[in-house]
């Protein structure tokens, strides 16, 4: 799919050097980087969730848990 987008010349610029030392195309660099800025912000969105998540529901572990998982654990004299 071809589209038509306005970046600032410095942008290009600097793209264009990047895809020569690279040596891959323009539009695999451009496509490239936009395929790598949907990833972070849908990995944002996946924090962002959790923080609403975590606002109404407790994080902490349950103190029985908690107890056990630290009775099973050994008793080290080297701490």
């Amino acid at each position: 799919m071809k589209t038509a987008i306005s970046i600032p010349a410095p942008i290009v610029e600097a793209a264009e050097k990047l895809a020569q030392r690279l040596e891959m195309s323009r539009s695999q660099l451009y496509w490239q980087a936009v395929e790598a800025g949907v990833r972070t912000h849908n990995r944002l969105g996946n924090t962002e969730d959790l923080d609403r998540i975590y606002a109404k529901e407790p994080s902490g572990l349950d103190p029985q848990w908690s107890a056990a998982q630290s009775a099973s654990l050994p008793v080290d004299d080297e701490w």
